[in-house]
């Protein structure tokens, strides 16, 4: 089995909802409960290879590249079919795995307007290979196509499946994040020209970068388009604005892949690519990186509270919370990365069920807009309760998972890295402190508003009105249960990805004077 996993595993794992995606192209579209269990049993089946995966991993020797396949693939242009997990990557890709199965529990009885099952189920399943393809793959050319295979699936979703103004969102979706990504690719062939290398390959191009003499201007600007092609995805500030109306008229199903994890491909491009690549690069940007980090809490707090709609609002608490991400990133320590990852899996879980818990009021009430809402608590008690639990994640309540994502990254950012202005990353901690007074006022205020007190008149006599069901239950407990697990031992994702953050960071500690 060792041996199968080590040459097969990571391939098997990343196609096989591809694979299922093929099946359902042979079933007729009025079968739409073959092709919820064909959805269900790949994803399944995907999370019982990663699983495997999960139990043969070498957690002594987390910082080591494993399962490791590298075979030609382009050899043209010298591109292999590289990939491999390490204690970055495995935290990102068992959420991927934990994530959209519960997406396909969820729709069972939760396919939106105007239905068809089948297409909305064969796109979430590419969008899973694509996903894992991005967070596995070892060579920038992989990387890249895996990075672009989510954006057709996501722009349907949206444009076909969203709200009123779905296709206005879809394609503001797709025109940013395909310029973000022209840039970056225009950043892997000039890294690949630059070294004079033969290879695409992350660690390879690493190892060129540290060997030759590269102008540092040089470097600056190949690390310039890689900071837009991730930080349009991330989004931060001020490329964010594509992400609100995207979440807004996206159906509940796709805002929730999008929160959880399409955004931390953005983060995971900056931590796997781009900072142990060019290091030198990397210090230069740090304060630029760290400044619209901050913005972007700031910016994001002030724009919930400016909001009238309960998916706009955790939308753009997106914005803010992402911040925290980048500012631990911005740091270039192992305790800033560290608490950078730690973010991007507490942000997943939490924002993905707060958008759960959206979709199913928007399904029960037909609307979002907070003034409409209220007294969630007397009608549906169950969700009530939920999504109070989830907004005290959210602001960071310790004891939730919520708080080792914004803590550390605050605490980081009081001693960056060697080179990266001390005095000017404080400043940013005490606003990013700040930052959180901001976030238990909105996520508060949405609370009050949506789940206390007496149902409106509209609503008080509405028989439509339920608490969670079966389907509702299956799909979050497992979230909900996480959040508080790592809430209280976070050393089970930072005993993970320490080893593998200090390994990266290596580079930057031999660029350092």
């Amino acid at each position: 089995m060792t041996e199968f996993l080590n040459d097969w595993g990571i391939t098997l794992m990343v196609f096989l909802p591809l694979a299922g995606a093929v099946i359902m192209m042979f079933v007729p579209s009025s079968d739409e409960e073959s092709h919820k269990a064909i959805a269900l049993f790949s994803t399944l089946l995907t999370a019982a290879v990663g699983i495997l995966l999960i139990g043969e991993f070498d957690f002594d020797n987390a910082s080591a590249l494993q399962f490791d396949v590298n075979t030609s693939w382009i050899s043209v242009v010298n591109a292999n079919y590289h990939v491999a997990i390490d204690g970055i990557s495995l935290p990102l890709i068992a959420l991927t795995l934990l994530v959209t199965p519960l997406v396909v529990i969820y729709s069972w009885n939760h396919i939106p307007e105007p239905g068809n099952a089948k297409m909305f189920l064969m796109l979430t399943l590419v969008l899973h290979t694509g996903m894992l393809g991005t967070f596995v793959a070892q060579d920038l050319v992989l990387f890249f196509v895996f990075f672009e295979v989510v954006l057709l699936p996501m722009y349907f979703m949206i444009g076909v499946w969203g709200g009123e103004q779905r296709l206005y969102a879809a394609i503001k979706f797709f025109l940013f994040t395909l310029f973000g990504s022209a840039l970056m690719l225009v950043s892997f062939l000039a890294l690949y020209w630059n070294t004079g290398s033969s290879t695409f390959d992350i660690v390879g191009l690493s190892q060129e970068v540290a060997a030759r003499d590269i102008a540092l201007s040089t470097q600056v600007l190949i690390f310039g388009g890689m900071f837009l092609g991730f930080g349009i995805k991330v989004p931060m500030f001020p490329f964010h604005t594509w992400l609100p109306d995207a979440h807004t008229q996206a159906p509940t199903q796709g805002s929730v892949i999008l929160a959880a994890i399409l955004l931390k491909l953005g983060t995971y491009g900056f931590i796997r690519i781009a900072i142990p690549i060019l290091p030198d690069a990397a210090v230069e940007w740090a304060p630029w990186i760290g400044l619209l980090a901050v913005i972007g809490i700031i910016y994001g707090a002030l724009a919930c509270l400016a909001q009238t709609d309960m998916k706009r609002l955790i939308a753009f608490s997106s914005v803010a919370h992402m911040g925290y991400v980048m500012l631990g990133i911005a740091t270039l320590t192992p305790f800033g990365i560290n608490a950078a990852i730690f973010g991007m899996v507490a942000h997943g879980l939490i924002t993905g069920m707060l958008f759960f818990v959206a979709g199913s009021v928007k399904e029960r009430y037909h609307t979002l807009e907070i003034k409409r809402l209220g007294g969630l608590l007397v009608q549906a008690p169950r969700m009530g309760w939920i999504l109070g639990f989830c907004t005290m994640a959210s602001l960071g309540l310790p004891g939730l998972a919520g708080f080792w994502g914004e803590f550390p990254a605050i605490l980081a950012a009081y001693n960056p890295a060697e080179g990266v202005s001390q005095t000017l990353f404080r400043v940013y901690m005490v606003i990013a402190a700040i930052g959180t007074v901001f976030a238990a006022g909105y996520l508060l205020w949405l609370l009050q508003r949506t789940a206390f007190g007496n149902p409106t008149e509209e609503f008080a006599d509405d028989p439509h009105i339920h608490d969670v069901v079966a389907t509702e239950w299956i799909a979050w407990t497992p979230l909900l249960v996480l959040i508080l697990l790592f809430g209280f031992v976070p050393s089970i994702i930072f005993g993970v990805t320490d080893p593998a953050v200090v390994n990266g960071l290596q580079a930057l500690a031999q660029a350092a004077p």
